[in-house]
């Protein structure tokens, strides 16, 4: 006669538990979701999936099996989010109090890939972390507390960013950059495999290295989001007046602005290094 162990028997769900918890969307029997979470339309949630209570999923939206979302938990419509990502769980910061505002704001269509790690904000500082619109964040990054992300980022496998840093829009950043806190990073830059920033990175720029040098502007990427050719120009002509002249940096910034201030774009480059308070990337 041949026995079996009680671990040889998959467990039989209830009834209770085979029936979707969102009649709108596909929810697998083994998801666990706390009662104060809110998803919306044709939101589908996989095996052993877990969404605690404060999170809230806009329609559309795919949690893949065991991923972790924990609240407070803003999402918008579309977001996929993959096998073993943590999203929205309690900041890496020993300031933090238990209790204190604390949350993380994510806009429409993001894929956040497997085991990517996104902090909620700390209640030392602004107490929210953003990340906004199609973004694709590739496997084993990690968006630290406070952090402000744009639109249409793309951050290969291993992208860490520390607490406070702020990405613009269209960001391209290569596998295992690492940006130290409270850098910024502008519009249309894309840096190199195991880039290390440390101060503010200028917009539309090509940067690599550790520690990260400037190698000229990001050409291609311009040409793909549409800037013509007297754009990509006047914008290659202001980084070269401001890196590779011999003019000090308000001289530099004096004469991009008298000569080339018809620019939006060279406005943008500009107002950037004013703005800057970490120092620029040279």
């Amino acid at each position: 006669m041949t026995t079996v162990s009680p671990l040889d028997v998959e467990p039989q769900a209830s009834e209770a538990q085979q029936r979707p918890r969102h009649a709108s969307g596909d929810i697998h029997p083994t998801a666990i979701i706390d009662p104060a979470a809110r998803l919306g339309r044709n939101v589908a949630v996989g095996a052993y999936a877990v969404i605690g209570a404060g999170v809230s999923l806009g329609d559309d939206c795919e949690v893949m099996h065991h991923a972790n979302l924990q609240g407070p938990l803003t999402a918008g419509r579309g977001n996929r989010f993959y096998p073993f990502c943590s999203v929205g769980m309690e900041p890496q910061d020993k300031k933090h109090e238990e209790g204190g505002r604390s949350e993380l704001v994510l806009g429409d269509d993001n894929i956040i890939r497997e085991f990517v790690t996104i902090n909620r904000g700390s209640s030392d500082s602004a107490g929210v972390t953003r990340v906004g619109s199609h973004n694709w964040i590739m496997a084993y990054c990690h968006i630290a507390h406070d952090c402000h992300v744009g639109d249409h980022t793309v951050f290969a496998n291993g992208a860490t960013l520390g607490g406070h840093v702020t990405v613009a829009d269209r960001v391209t950043l290569g596998g295992f950059t690492a940006v130290h806190q409270f850098c910024s990073i502008g519009t249309l830059t894309m840096t190199g495999g195991q880039t290390m920033i440390a101060q503010d990175v200028p917009p539309y720029v090509i940067a690599t290295g550790n520690r990260v040098r400037l190698y000229g502007i990001n050409k291609i990427g311009m040409e793909r989001n549409g800037f013509t050719r007297a754009e990509i120009a006047a914008v290659n002509k202001a980084y070269k007046l401001f890196f590779r002249s011999r003019l000090k940096a308000e001289e530099a910034l004096a004469r991009i602005e008298a000569e080339l201030g018809g620019s939006l774009h060279v406005r943008r480059f500009a107002a950037f290094i004013r703005a800057s308070k970490r120092g620029i990337c040279r």
